[in-house]
């Protein structure tokens, strides 16, 4: 069931429904517990531990039956031939007894993609050459369903992700349950003139094909649920944020959460490390005084993560407020790892939106940002006196102060002489410019007077750029 389990989890988080090694784990132990045997108290069970929020919860139920169904083979008849039907029917009516009058096994089906079933086939072999055809005259379907599941695990059905695999894993399949001893079965009819015998298990073959392609099919669907979207979030995440169409606006903002999420995962405890790392040799030798400096008690010394105050300061001026409206984005969605965040905006005249990004919906707040301060013509040395009279005297030596704007100022004065006392007072300065750097120092740019103030100036053009910069900054120690 170990495998079953696994590819279950890998099905849900294929359907976005997040499921952590500690989660699979209690999965384990919820199934030990519970058992099999009842398929709604499994469900409800495994949904306790792995399903958190409504959304996940319905996404549960809709994979749990779509993964945990077995209904491959219930509208297929027997292929048999009178002889073997009634023998069929007459072992059935007598208590299920075989031809050497043992009870018949049929046990349960195994989950799709999985098998477990042990013993005969082996591992990686192929069924007995009559088996196949002997399961297809008797229409025995608990028998075809494990079959089947023996097979897609043998062929690792559970790794499928492209439409076009849909043949390959339906022949490999095919070959596992005993293909070519059924195809030797049909020669060996028509060599013998059992013509009609061979025709029906031809057309048993055929329908078997259908069954397993749609179960092949039905797979796909479970594993690659949502791998187009996930695929485009992939695709979004790097490509240039100036390029991003307004089509796209609500995958990126659901991949800006998702990645706040990420960082926040990381960097939210501190870390503490006091049964390893570097030998505090003094305070073991203090505590351990009264043993004559025997050392009965060894300390360590402990790492202390330390969160910096973070005052981001945007350009949301024409050029770049559609990057100035990501960054905004990311750091609204990081106040619960990065409570000291304090956020300005310009772009001639500066202004603080901090209480507005705190009162407001992620939504309204970006729209009034950009009302109020966005537009105008970008002015960096007007910026930077009005954050001087706004905000120096809060710098300390904890603060890191993000400037995001592509450093043009229209030929006036950019006042680096402000920016060198934000430099001296602050811990450091990170500039995120999102044009490329040859472009620096062309035109009107002044990140040549600008730069130098800057303990690091780096080019941010994607939500990958800006979700590094932000973890370097979450993994600063004091």
């Amino acid at each position: 069931m170990t495998e079953v389990l696994g590819d279950f989890i890998r099905a849900l988080r294929s359907a976005d429904v997040r499921v952590s090694t500690s989660e699979s784990i209690d999965a384990g132990r919820v199934v030990g517990l519970v058992g099999l045997d009842d398929r709604m108290t499994l469900r409800d069970a495994l949904a306790q531990v792995l399903a958190k929020s409504e959304d996940e919860k319905a996404a549960f139920e809709e994979t749990f039956d779509a993964f945990f169904a077995f209904d491959q083979f219930k509208s297929r008849p027997p292929a048999a031939n009178d002889d073997r039907a009634d023998a069929a029917g007459n072992a059935e009516a007598e208590g299920g007894e075989g031809e050497d009058g043992s009870p018949q096994q049929s046990g349960s089906p195994s989950a799709p993609g999985s098998g477990g079933m042990g013993g005969e086939p082996g591992e990686g072999e192929p069924a007995p050459a009559t088996d196949l055809a002997s399961l297809l005259e008797r229409g025995d379907q608990a028998e075809l369903q494990m079959a089947l599941a023996e097979g897609a695990r043998q062929a690792q059905l559970n790794r499928i992700r492209l439409f076009t695999q849909r043949g390959m894993f339906t022949r490999r399949i095919m070959e596992l349950m005993g293909l070519d001893g059924l195809n030797e079965e049909i020669e060996r009819r028509e060599r013998d003139g059992n013509v009609s015998g061979a025709e029906r298990l031809a057309g048993a073959r055929e329908g078997l094909r259908a069954q397993v392609r749609d179960y092949v099919e039905k797979q796909l669907e479970i594993f690659t649920a949502n791998s187009g979207r996930q695929l485009r979030e992939e695709v979004l995440a790097q490509v240039r944020l100036s390029n991003i169409d307004r089509s796209d606006m609500k995958i990126m903002r659901e991949l800006v959460r998702k990645m706040a999420k990420r960082l926040i995962a990381l960097h939210s405890r501190r870390k503490k490390v006091s049964r390893r790392g570097v030998l505090d040799i003094r305070r073991t030798i203090r505590a351990n005084i009264e043993y004559d400096g025997l050392m009965f008690h060894t300390v360590w010394k402990r790492t202390k993560i330390d969160r910096p105050k973070v005052m981001a300061v945007c350009d949301v001026s024409g050029s770049v407020a559609q990057v100035a409206r990501f960054l905004l984005m990311f750091l609204y969605s990081l106040q619960e790892v990065l409570p000291g965040v304090r956020s300005f905006a310009f772009s001639g005249r500066l202004g603080e939106t901090t209480s507005l990004f705190e009162r407001e919906k992620l939504e309204d707040a970006l729209v009034e940002t950009l009302r109020e301060h966005g537009g105008g013509s970008t002015d960096y040395g007007q910026a930077f006196m009005d954050f001087e009279e706004i905000a120096l005297d809060d710098i300390d030596h904890r603060t890191t102060v993000l400037i995001l704007g592509d450093a043009r100022s229209n030929y006036g004065d950019p006042r680096g002489d402000i920016l060198k006392k934000i430099h001296a007072r602050a811990r450091r300065v990170v500039w995120l410019n999102p044009e490329p750097r040859t472009m620096w120092n062309s035109g009107d740019s002044e990140m040549r007077k600008l730069q130098p103030y800057c303990d690091k100036a780096v080019t941010c053009t994607s939500l990958k750029d800006l979700e590094r910069v932000v973890s370097e900054l979450l993994r600063s120690a004091v």
